[in-house]
């Protein structure tokens, strides 16, 4: 009896499973309930949940009590960053160093080419320094700590421990933070938002301990550190930067800070009070006594040209949740309501959460850098092989306009990225790998010979051209497209022993543990070179003009995925990828051939399958990053086992922790990860709206009735 309910129970969950979740499609979901379920409430002094408002430019992130108050307490966890895409800082060049220093000369194919690559030289000394100028500068700017100082009853100030009963929430459907807590037992309450047309934060405070003159704010300029990670904490080396109350009136300031190679103002909007400056760099606004609440509001610009007019909360508040209510109500939303699967309100929580994250931080003109407006990694300077996972979810999520603004960084460096394919020998134009925004390179012995950051403009673009069919999204890019696909074709080595174009030597794959001049034809690059410059010729048909030939000469002959024993290889020099431990660390990023890039006519899922289940036993996953979990569950999904997919987004590994703001911890040096969080949005919209090959709904989830999806407005991936 037991085993005919079993036949039956199983062929009712086979047959009704998918009709349980594609029922859901027709409900509307009720985006405010899915979106304010997973508010962010923090209840002590937690230095890893850090909050953040922004609008996508710029960024503003606070403690629990509303504001930076404690930076130094919370300089190890997600430190308490005020950034912006324009605020860039260098220091002083006083020995004359010349960038052309920190190149060095290869020639990887024996071709007797002269190709010059800026990497970390150890010798001569001088070369050695300028490299590390070079790396060190620009650097992107901590503007400024803005936070509460809080007095106890003796006088003495207050630290971290002394606030009690906190009770904080991020409202993510408006973007405001409200923060209570007691000193002493004496409340405090603070609400902080974020202007979305300039960058400006807004908080208003009410406490008894105005009337006793307890509470005060105060600003705080740091000296950029000149360091990899810059948490906004150097108070050191007061006397190499100035800062000075350059206007004044009864209830506006705005202060210049002036570093020897960066110059920027600060407007402060308060109530009734008065502003002094009480020490090197430190301002201090103390509110009149008589005054039970005030509104205090500061901006940061390049230049003194602020609104004139009085700024309020209120004002700020409501641009605020009229933007974030446009924003949720845009674009893709799903609901995992009533899955069974105890993964479901999980998922949705990293869904949620990833979405305001990327909002905030990765909104702007140019690729934002992997800790985004929070605190620096690299010095604060973009990576173009992260801006994939940066920025693709937003074209798959329904919201183009916000990639596409990203975008306008490959325009502005265009020329320089020519110049960089053009001192190495090649044609077209070799998107720079790390630079700041306006694509100055930074010398790095692996950067340097990164190449799968070339196909993402092609991807990006393609995305934003499908959105709508617009031939005039062809026109915009055009020319970026085709010149990138110029510099692949060009770069891509004609062997006349094999008649094949190889991708290499002279490459770092995206899986770092290969030397540049020993490898050949890494097995996702090359998926990537082939599918890329198809599109390319895609796009030369659309606009009516002719293939390259020389694009379809490389597209023919393209070397295949290098395989051995029915299993893709990481690259073609490195038969035995699977045999030593140091070659199964960092990205897996073979697997990237089929997921993160579609199906190429040279690839062979039979062999992707058995490499799925090789680098799932064997990859050393404790020395991988955020990305890898997204990256291997798209693949899975690709190959029909959603199972799987699912079980790579939550694999139990450190870097794949997701922290109660949301933020994509990696280890005690990243503590937040954005390609993480956009590697999530990318993943689960391909797994709930497919891809040009699928042909089922809901291809990334498993159809026996364990999740209960409502979706809107997705579009299918490539």
């Amino acid at each position: 009896m037991k085993k005919k309910f079993s036949i039956i129970f199983t062929f009712l969950v086979s047959v009704l499973g998918p009709m349980l979740v594609l029922a859901q499609q027709g409900t509307k979901i009720n985006r405010e309930n899915v979106v304010k379920r997973h508010n962010v409430s923090n209840h002590t002094m937690d230095t890893l949940a850090s909050l953040t408002v922004g609008n996508g430019a710029f960024a503003y992130t606070v403690d629990a009590t509303g504001m930076q108050s404690f930076p130094i307490y919370y300089k190890n966890g997600v430190s308490l960053g005020t950034q912006s895409e324009w605020g860039w800082d260098s220091l002083p060049n006083t020995k004359n160093y010349k960038f052309e220093e920190t190149l060095k000369s290869y020639d990887f194919n024996n071709e007797g080419r002269n190709a010059q690559y800026s990497i970390q030289l150890k010798e001569p000394e001088r070369n050695a320094e300028a490299v590390n100028y070079f790396r060190e500068n620009k650097h992107r700017l901590q503007l400024g700590n803005v936070g509460l100082e809080l007095y106890l009853k003796n006088g003495q100030r207050a630290t971290a421990q002394h606030i009690q009963a906190i009770r904080q929430e991020l409202n993510l459907w408006t973007g405001i933070i409200t923060s209570e807590f007691q000193i002493e037992g004496e409340p405090v309450s603070v609400k902080t938002t974020s202007y979305q047309s300039s960058d400006r934060v807004a908080v208003h405070v009410a406490s008894p301990l105005i009337a006793q003159q307890r509470l005060k704010i105060f600003v705080h300029y740091p000296y950029p550190s000149g360091k990899f990670l810059d948490e906004g904490t150097n108070y050191d080396q007061v006397n190499d930067h100035k800062t000075t109350i350059v206007a004044q009136s009864a209830n506006v300031a705005v202060i210049n800070h002036q570093l020897q190679g960066a110059s920027y103002f600060t407007q402060l909007d308060y109530s009734q009070g008065t502003l002094k400056n009480t020490a090197s760099h430190y301002f201090v606004y103390q509110p009149a006594p008589e005054v039970k609440e005030f509104d205090f509001s500061f901006a940061f610009a390049p230049t003194n040209n602020f609104d004139k007019k009085r700024i309020q909360y209120i004002d700020a508040a409501g641009e605020s949740a009229r933007s974030w209510k446009h924003f949720w109500e845009s674009g893709a939303a799903v609901d995992f309501a009533g899955s069974t699967d105890p993964r479901a309100n999980e998922l949705e929580r990293r869904v949620v959460l990833s979405q305001y994250l990327t909002k905030v931080q990765c909104g702007g003109s140019n690729p934002p850098q992997e800790t985004g407006l929070t605190f620096n990694s690299w010095y604060g300077k973009p990576h173009t092989e992260m801006h994939w996972w940066h920025a693709v979810h937003f074209a798959l999520w329904g919201r183009p306009e916000i990639m596409e603004k990203t975008l306008d960084y490959y325009f502005r460096t265009f020329e320089k990225a020519r110049e960089l394919a053009k001192r190495q020998g090649y044609q077209g134009v070799r998107w720079i790998k790390m630079s700041d925004n306006e694509g100055n390179e930074s010398p790095s012995s692996v950067a340097a010979f990164l190449v799968w950051q070339q196909p993402h403009i092609i991807y990006m673009t393609e995305l934003a051209y499908r959105d709508k069919k617009d031939f005039a999204v062809l026109k915009k890019y055009k020319d970026l497209v085709f010149a990138t696909a110029d510099f692949m074709a060009d770069f891509a080595h004609y062997d006349q022993a094999t008649g094949r174009y190889n991708v290499g030597k002279g490459v770092i794959p995206a899986q770092e543990v290969f030397k540049a001049s020993e490898t050949m034809n890494p097995t996702y690059e090359v998926a990537y070179w082939d599918w890329a410059l198809r599109i390319a010729q895609q796009w030369k048909e659309r606009l009516g003009e002719p293939r390259v030939t020389k694009w379809d000469q490389v597209i023919e002959k393209l070397a295949p995925l290098p395989s051995k024993d029915n299993v893709y290889l990481a690259t073609e020099t490195a038969p035995d990828s699977y045999t030593y431990d140091r070659w199964m660390t960092d990205h897996p990023a073979v697997l990237g051939a089929l997921g993160m890039v579609p199906e190429s006519p040279k690839l062979n899922k039979a062999v992707m399958k058995n490499t799925l289940d090789v680098v799932w036993e064997k990859w050393h996953w404790e020395k991988t990053w955020g990305w890898d979990f997204p990256m291997t569950a798209m693949n899975a999904a690709r190959l029909n086992l959603p199972n799987k997919a699912l079980d790579a987004l939550f694999m139990n590994v450190q870097t794949n922790t997701y922290l109660k703001n949301g933020h994509n911890y990696q280890d005690g040096r990243l503590r937040i990860y954005l390609p993480g969080n956009g590697g999530v949005l990318t993943t689960v919209a391909m797994m709930l709206e497919g891809w040009d090959a699928s042909n089922s709904d809901l291809p990334g989830f498993p159809k026996d009735g364990s999740w209960v999806i409502k979706k809107e407005g997705f579009k299918k991936m490539p």
